[in-house]
């Protein structure tokens, strides 16, 4: 139970950073590996509510530190179009979110973003729950596979912080800032694409 406890504490923070955080699927992998007795699917639901608690923590503080304390009215108002759009296609947004937390790509960037939009949070929250319950319990059975056949040495897993990696979450950061600038009323309204003035 303990073991559980601190593992529902690591997802849960890694959730909240907003940048630079390993992948959750890497920590389960490592967690399978070590703790071969703990319950694969007991596992799976700790992690997922772990992580879909830290990602919904993470758009709640997007939403009040970002939209609410340093955007303009025009920016808000701007976002407000996309809001618009994607709460009258709810369906076809939880579809794609839910297939979104099937893979292991980062979702971060995904719900700063969201919580930029001010939607409920539930439209993202639900997808990326039974998503990720899914993605985790094939990371976790990967992870024992790989890490019973596979020499990995402490060595690989230092890699992990490799230009590469740092570059690609200084690109993400980026594009949510480019998220903010997009004219979203001539892109969405007249399916034009520019740049907020």
């Amino acid at each position: 139970m303990d073991n559980l406890i601190i593992i529902f504490v690591a997802v849960y923070a890694l959730n909240v950073l907003p940048a630079f955080a390993p992948p959750t699927w890497m920590l389960l992998s490592l967690v399978g590996y070590n703790h071969p007795l703990l319950n694969p699917l007991l596992l799976t639901l700790v992690a997922a509510i772990a992580a879909t608690a830290g990602r919904i923590t993470l758009a709640k503080l997007a939403q009040f530190l970002i939209r609410n304390k340093l955007f303009n009215i025009r920016t808000k108002e701007n976002i407000d179009v996309l809001k618009v759009t994607l709460e009258r296609r709810k369906n076809q947004t939880m579809g794609g979110l839910l297939l979104y937390s099937f893979t292991p790509l980062p979702s971060n960037y995904l719900f700063i973003a969201y919580g930029l939009t001010a939607l409920p949070i539930r439209l993202i929250a639900i997808p990326f729950f039974i998503g990720r319950m899914g993605s985790y319990l094939i990371w976790i059975f990967m992870g024992r596979q790989a890490y019973k056949t596979l020499d990995i040495g402490e060595d690989s897993i230092g890699g992990y912080l490799s230009i590469y990696f740092i570059l690609t979450q200084i690109l993400f950061l980026i594009l949510i800032y480019v998220f903010t600038k997009v004219d979203w009323h001539a892109l969405m309204i007249e399916k034009k694409f520019r740049w907020l003035k």
